[in-house]
């Protein structure tokens, strides 16, 4: 029992025998003051006495004298909960350094441009100097003190700065508001000229005096507003013509609107060709234009002349036949001309003008008899076909209205106000009964003769503007060139309804109101594009048969020849109009 003791107290502490010895033994409790009774505990002085040794895991490391080895504070915090040392709060950063920061992704940065230093300026002052930089070139240097005021004091253009000696943009501003001062009374007798608030300024009192050369040009241009009306534009420009053939009449005493019976052709028959073919090659020219053609249009019924209107404000009649000359030039818009139309005799005819001009013309003598205006701008006009309303003629205007003027009384007698844009084009149907307007409202309303509400109105969602339309030969159907790039057929009887097995693709038209039309006997489409191409299309079929290079830049109309099986006439913006045939 003593030897088991002993051995357990050579490897235990001596609080770790008693509390042994008291478990073990179950004894009764020994003083500690006995030396006798304990005895027998103590270890033999003859055994070894094993200690356990305290390892450090860790190596020792280096810390340089000038690194503070305290607590390391995040440099990204944002929030401290106690009282860092000063020392702790600018320690550097513990750590290795990346080799592969460069110099721009190590600098700190708390704007776009990079990093902006902590500084208290005035918002006004910054944006006094700001300004002032911006417009004089010069500005207060902030890291110099600005109380000795030098040419080390600003930055920028000294030169400058001396010179206005440093007055900032607002500065000057008011310096030159000072003339503008407020009448008041500043003496005690003048107590009743003071008005307060109310006063007029200085150079309102008499009114601002113009010097003497602006007051020569003010009565310059008074004296011709006097003469002209408001301004220049408010006047037609004036009217003239040019007869280009030596006699205007034959011997016979007949003017060029005779229709000519040696062309091989019966021109008088109203009867259409039986069988047209596809033209196929270029046979005139007819060039005399600096512009653009905008429209062509063939006399009424016989088709033996060629009336065009163009952007060089001119307006042009052309032989068909015989040797094609130019027989007659209108002379009387001061702006580009959009449209024309014959009536019904060819005798007379209408132009509509960029100038806001509508003009009636004689088209045998060249005079023009009488100007229309409303102040907009004419997209189209159109006679009315009616023999007993030749008087009457429609114009679709800019201001998305359809204006009827009586050219007895020069004076308008009725107006059409449904649309929602400017009206493009006017299309007599239904025996002249009704007409077809289109706009760039994207619709298409159908109205009764003299009566100003539509009682038809189409608008699709898909629909896109059709800036040009044109009946068929039977009076069945219209064709309508629309933004899509495609021809679209409506039924011109009744319900004006889609025709959806007609579509018309495979040219370029968008932005562009190219002319469509038939050919007489009613069995190819024919149409101008972007390309300056003339595209053929089978009726029947749809299928686009025939593609000729027709000018160099658009061709913006093709009209066939009423009379002949493949005679067709183009005109384009490179100011030619061609005969194919």
């Amino acid at each position: 029992m003593s030897a088991s003791i002993a051995s357990l107290v050579s490897y235990g502490s001596d609080s770790d025998s008693e509390n042994e010895s008291e478990s073990n033994t179950g004894a009764e409790k020994v003083s500690p003051a006995d030396p006798d009774a304990m005895a027998h505990l103590k270890p033999l002085q003859s055994a070894p006495t094993m200690t356990l040794a305290v390892l450090n895991s860790a190596p020792e490391v280096a810390v340089k004298e000038s690194v503070e080895t305290g607590i390391h504070l995040d440099p990204s915090l944002k929030e401290v909960t106690y009282n860092p040392t000063y020392e702790t709060m600018f320690a550097p950063e513990f750590g290795p350094m990346n080799p592969f920061k460069t110099q721009q992704m190590a600098a700190p940065r708390n704007m776009l441009s990079g990093y902006a230093e902590p500084a208290h300026v005035n918002d006004f002052m910054f944006e006094q100097q700001r300004r002032t930089f911006s417009t004089y070139g010069y500005a207060l240097d902030p890291s110099v003190d600005t109380h000795q005021v030098s040419s080390n004091t600003y930055i920028g253009a000294v030169d400058e700065a001396e010179k206005n000696k440093g007055l900032t943009v607002f500065e000057t501003c008011h310096k030159k508001s000072e003339k503008r001062k407020k009448i008041k009374g500043g003496e005690a007798g003048e107590i009743d000229n003071f008005l307060g608030p109310w006063a007029k300024y200085v150079d309102e009192k008499d009114g601002a005096k113009p010097s003497e050369d602006e007051q020569k040009e003010l009565d310059e241009i008074t004296a011709k507003r006097q003469k002209k009306g408001r301004n220049e534009e408010d006047a037609p420009a004036e009217e003239k013509t040019i007869l280009h053939v030596k006699d205007m009449y034959d011997y016979q005493g007949r003017s060029y609107l005779h229709v000519p019976q040696d062309v091989g052709i019966n021109l008088r028959s109203a009867d259409a060709p039986d069988k047209c073919y596809l033209p196929k090659k270029q046979i005139h020219v007819w060039s005399g234009h600096t512009k653009g053609v905008s429209a062509i249009r063939l006399f009424p019924n016989s088709g033996h002349l060629l009336l065009s209107s163009s952007m060089d404000c001119k307006i042009k009649l052309w032989e068909v036949y015989g040797e094609r000359r130019c027989i007659r030039t209108f002379i009387g818009h001061s702006k580009a001309v959009r449209d024309i139309c014959f009536n019904n005799s060819g005798t007379q005819f209408l132009s509509a003008a960029y100038d806001r001009y509508l003009k009636l013309w004689d088209t045998e003598t060249g005079q023009c008899i009488a100007p229309f205006t409303n102040r907009k701008v004419p997209y189209c006009v159109k006679f009315n076909p009616d023999e007993d309303k030749q008087n009457l003629f429609v114009a679709g205007m800019s201001d998305k209205k359809i204006v009827q003027w009586d050219i007895r009384t020069k004076e308008v007698v009725q107006e059409y106000d449904r649309h929602l844009g400017a009206v493009n084009t006017i299309t007599f149907v239904d025996e002249n009964r009704r007409f077809v307007s289109t706009s760039d409202d994207k619709s298409l309303r159908v109205w009764e003769w003299d009566i100003p509400v539509d009682f038809k109105y189409i608008a699709e969602p898909s629909m896109h503007s059709m800036p040009a339309v044109t009946l068929s030969p039977n009076g069945k159907w219209l064709a309508c060139q629309s933004m899509d790039n495609q021809i679209l057929i409506f039924g011109a009887q009744n319900r004006f309804r889609l025709n959806k097995k007609k579509v018309f693709k495979g040219h370029m038209v968008a932005g562009y109101a190219c002319q469509v039309d038939f050919s007489p006997d009613m069995s190819y489409v024919v149409s101008g594009d972007a390309d300056g191409k003339l595209n053929i299309w089978d009726w029947k079929t749809t299928k686009l048969y025939h593609r000729i290079k027709a000018h160099d830049k658009v061709c913006i109309s093709a009209l066939w020849h009423p009379h002949e099986t493949s005679k067709v006439i183009t005109c384009g913006w490179d100011g030619q109009i061609k005969l194919w045939d």
